[in-house]
């Protein structure tokens, strides 16, 4: 079960929206199943064309503001959608009612007993879900506390699941990044973008993050990314930099000026104190950084940088598995989101983005909290600030193929990500270990090269035969352990028989 809360100024508006067809006639039968009062006694009546008639009800629900003793609250109504999960039965009335008591009673609005509770109803116009709207201001003239009512909601929520036997859904936990509020999303649709600016940001944030290795790195990486970025000073300490806001030349309010968003409001993770953490822990001075220092990166160099990344993550992997400090799986967990995010940098590749776009939310520690850096994590951080580098080494000619080398990043990938959704289930964090899962999923399909199509074979000529033994011949001269000179001479078409082999290149068992 799933609530979801909204703020708003005035009853009329939200009140003919519940009372109304909805925005494809997904209404039917709108009514309140309960109240402050007995539902019969505030359902509105008709006004003499046939319409709903709210006057009555606004001004019952709006009465305490008449008597409040303190400046009304800036957005006084509160709104909040119940809505169960679709494999779950249909509820009656009578338990929708009870439903939304709970709810009213988790969050303080309205606690069983008390009559001096803010105003509130329930109405139901759809089989799944319930719509709370509640008048916040108490009989008694007082404010009511709103303070942490998301968590609130949930809590509620889990309680009506276990009570009637419904769909559980995971605890909230702040693991889960900020989405996109409704408006952004439209405008994203109206503008026909591939996704809202705050997804945008966020990702370029966080592949910016795991990049760096200062925060003049940090920042000189999302102005070459093209995203605008402005700093805030301390209003104690002039010149002290304590935050950050970005945003994306082309989404602009309508002064035209750009929509900022502050990095808590893209992810827990990424405010400036966090980032500074985590730079500041790094441990610097290894190989990728001194092959780094010479400048200019041959083709062979980044090559090595790849398969030293699928190395490490193979590490990570046996690490996850087998060493049980949680403080060493959950420090890995989080640096393999950075890896994660420059792989899908360096490829451009949407699949790969979207998977590390799945596992961010498996990254993090619940409310907030930072790992402690380890140098376990902190070698994936390292490989991650090498792959950074070798992408900037690349513009300068062109993006790697998507094949060799990085299928096999993205399976040694795949097999870490799965590890750590064993890790997030053995921590009975149900939402973390279903984000790791599905990005492991993704990576794995991504790991699989796709098959070509077979074309027809043609007839070959006694010349194309003598041309193609030359060919298996000087591939075989070039070849790291000498082929045997049966395998020379043998026709590039006919199998060859295991017992035929020298003995030097029969597969060994196996021990």
């Amino acid at each position: 079960m799933i609530g979801k809360v909204t703020r708003g100024q005035g009853l009329p508006r939200l009140l003919s929206y519940l009372y109304g067809p909805g925005r494809r006639n997904e209404h039917v039968d709108p009514h309140i199943v309960a109240g402050f009062r007995l539902p019969m006694a505030l359902e509105p009546g008709l006004d003499a064309r046939g319409d709903r008639d709210f006057r009555h009800l606004v001004g019952v629900l709006n009465s305490p503001f008449d008597t409040l003793r303190h400046t009304p609250l800036p957005l006084p109504i509160w709104q909040c959608s119940i809505r169960a999960a679709p494999t779950d039965r249909t509820l009656s009335d009578d338990e929708w009612a009870d439903i939304a008591e709970e709810v009213m009673h988790q969050t303080g609005f309205a606690r069983r007993g008390d009559d001096q509770a803010c105003r509130w109803i329930a109405v139901r116009h759809a089989d799944d879900h319930i719509h709370l709207a509640v008048v916040l201001a108490r009989e008694d003239g007082r404010n009511p506390n709103v303070h942490r009512d998301y968590y609130k909601v949930a809590d509620a929520c889990h309680i009506v699941e276990e009570r009637y036997g419904l769909t559980r859904t995971a605890p909230a936990d702040r693991t889960a990044a900020p989405r996109p509020t409704r408006a952004e999303t439209e405008l994203a649709h109206r503008k026909n973008w591939l996704e809202p600016p705050r997804t945008t940001l966020r990702r370029h944030v966080a592949t910016a993050a795991a990049g760096a290795e200062t925060e003049d790195d940090f920042f000189a990486a999302l102005e070459d990314a093209g995203v605008l970025v402005k700093t805030r000073e301390s209003t104690r300490t002039p010149g002290e930099v304590t935050g950050y806001a970005v945003a994306l030349p082309h989404h602009t309010n309508q002064e035209g000026q750009p929509v900022w968003f502050s990095g808590g409001g893209l992810a827990a993770n990424l405010t400036l104190p966090k980032l500074r953490h985590r730079w500041s822990s790094q441990h610097g001075g290894n190989s990728f950084d001194r092959r780094f220092n010479r400048g200019e990166l041959t083709a062979q160099e980044r090559t090595a940088v790849y398969q030293d990344a699928a190395r490490a993550a193979a590490t990570a992997t046996w690490q996850m598995r087998h060493i049980q400090d949680p403080v060493v799986r959950a420090d890995i967990a989080a640096a393999a989101a950075d890896v994660l995010h420059v792989s899908a940098a360096i490829t451009g590749n949407r699949g790969l983005t979207a998977a590390a776009d799945f596992y961010d939310r498996a990254a993090r520690e619940p409310y907030g909290r930072q790992p402690l850096i380890t140098p376990y994590g902190a070698n994936l951080r390292t490989v991650a600030r090498a792959l950074a580098l070798s992408e900037i080494q690349g513009r300068r000619g062109h993006r790697p193929k998507f094949t060799g080398n990085l299928f096999h990043l993205i399976l040694h990938l795949a097999a870490l990500i799965e590890a750590i959704a064993e890790f997030r289930q053995l921590q009975r964090r149900a939402a973390q270990a279903a984000a790791a899962r599905k990005a492991a999923a993704q990576l794995t399909s991504l790991s699989r090269p796709t098959p070509q199509p077979r074309l027809p074979t043609l007839p070959r000529t006694q010349p194309d035969l003598m041309a193609e033994q030359d060919l298996a011949r000087l591939a075989a001269l070039g070849f790291p352990a000498p082929l045997s000179s049966h395998q020379m001479n043998a026709h590039p078409y006919q199998s060859v028989r295991p017992e035929k082999l020298h003995d030097s290149h029969r597969r060994r068992p196996s021990r």
